[in-house]
């Protein structure tokens, strides 16, 4: 397991709930710190398999191009940005921090952290497994992948617990 980090990247952007803020901008650092594995990208010495910061870099330029009111929307568009990206991310922290704030006095800066935890455990075997529990997740994709009376049953089983692929392939039959 292994941290890949970016730290201190500035951006102009203009975010802010009141208007002067989304006309005249600021200035903001965004840090991201990933936890994943890096066995075969190290072993292959292969970028393909780790995560690249390069684009997380990307990502962030992109998101912060975006206006938005909150500082958490922001944070959130580029978690959501880079874990739809890379499919083996582990944990992962978004920090975007305002610098000066305009609050009528002097504040050096305000910022808000989102993180998350994909790690868990098939709720069938037991299995460590990766999820991310949104739309873009394959683990909900039990509507198409089994039966009606199937997936009543797994739902009595398992409740909200996910499913590795394995066990899920083992309900569709």
């Amino acid at each position: 397991m292994a941290t890949i980090a970016l730290e201190g990247m500035k951006f102009r952007a203009f975010h802010g709930f009141y208007e002067e803020e989304q006309i005249l901008g600021g200035d903001y650092v965004v840090d991201v710190l990933v936890t994943t594995g890096i066995d075969k990208a190290a072993i292959g010495d292969d970028l393909e398999k780790t995560i690249n910061y390069e684009t997380i870099y990307l990502i962030c330029e992109s998101a912060m191009r975006k206006n938005s009111k909150l500082l958490e929307t922001v944070a959130e568009r580029i978690a959501m940005g880079i874990r739809h990206q890379f499919k083996y991310i582990k944990e992962m922290k978004v920090k975007v921090k305002k610098l000066n704030p305009p609050l009528g006095g002097r504040v050096e800066s305000a910022w808000v952290e989102v993180d998350g935890s994909y790690s868990k455990r098939c709720g069938r075997c037991g299995r460590p497994m990766l999820c991310y529990g949104d739309k873009t997740c394959w683990c909900l994709d039990l509507d198409k992948r089994v039966y009606g009376k199937t997936l009543e049953q797994i739902k009595v089983h398992f409740g909200n617990q996910c499913l590795c692929k394995e066990c899920l392939d083992y309900y569709a039959g």
